[in-house]
């Protein structure tokens, strides 16, 4: 009847992944597979502060190649990307703890206050490799944002893959550049699927 209770298995209550009312609302903290991997991609992107062309040419590349290399390690591909994105001008230069971010890196790059192998670079995606020294202008050393180097460096904890000379204001790069996956914001594997779709 209709005015009746069911206590039975029968009437029991099931509960639907849209709530009542009109069609297309998501329940409240249900979140599609399709919405985790953009979460992912937009932590990533905004730590390493890409814009979304240069972060998506680099995610396509590395997976180009390793469907060339016909790689099934997603490991692989994971280091690879994540090599690409540490060995950008800007990024050595933050890591080497001159500046409190990317964004600053960046901009001191973009005024031209780095050579990059004894040559002038305002390049920020320049890409680095092993044995390239990124050298800040000795005419810019004399800067505000440099003063007091000698002191804030002994604060600074460098990556293993990075050696800077606070007197001489030289960052080398000792060997590839990596970052632990416990390190990043953001799981790469989640990245990788959403820019395959």
């Amino acid at each position: 009847m209709r005015g009746e209770r069911c206590y039975s298995q029968k009437c029991a209550m099931i509960r639907r992944p849209t709530p009542p009312g009109p069609k297309g609302k998501r329940r409240k903290g249900s979140v599609s597979e399709y919405g985790k991997e953009l979460k992912e991609k937009q932590k990533l992107k905004f730590w390493y502060g890409l814009r979304e062309k240069q972060f998506k040419r680099y995610a396509k590349e590395i997976l180009q190649k390793a469907r060339r290399a016909k790689r099934q390690d997603s490991q692989d591909a994971a280091q690879l990307f994540t090599r690409r994105l540490e060995s950008r001008l800007d990024n050595v230069v933050f890591r080497t703890g001159l500046v409190n971010s990317r964004a600053s890196a960046r901009q001191l790059v973009n005024h031209g206050y780095f050579l990059v192998n004894n040559r002038a670079n305002n390049i920020p995606s320049t890409e680095l490799k092993k044995g390239d020294e990124v050298k800040i202008k000795p005419q810019k050393l004399k800067k505000k944002v440099f003063q007091n180097l000698d002191q804030n460096m002994k604060k600074q904890r460098l990556p293993d893959w990075l050696q800077f000379n606070s007197q001489a204001g030289v960052a080398k790069l000792v060997a590839e550049p990596t970052v632990a996956a416990e390190e990043l914001p953001a799981e790469i594997s989640a990245i990788f699927e959403f820019y395959s779709r």
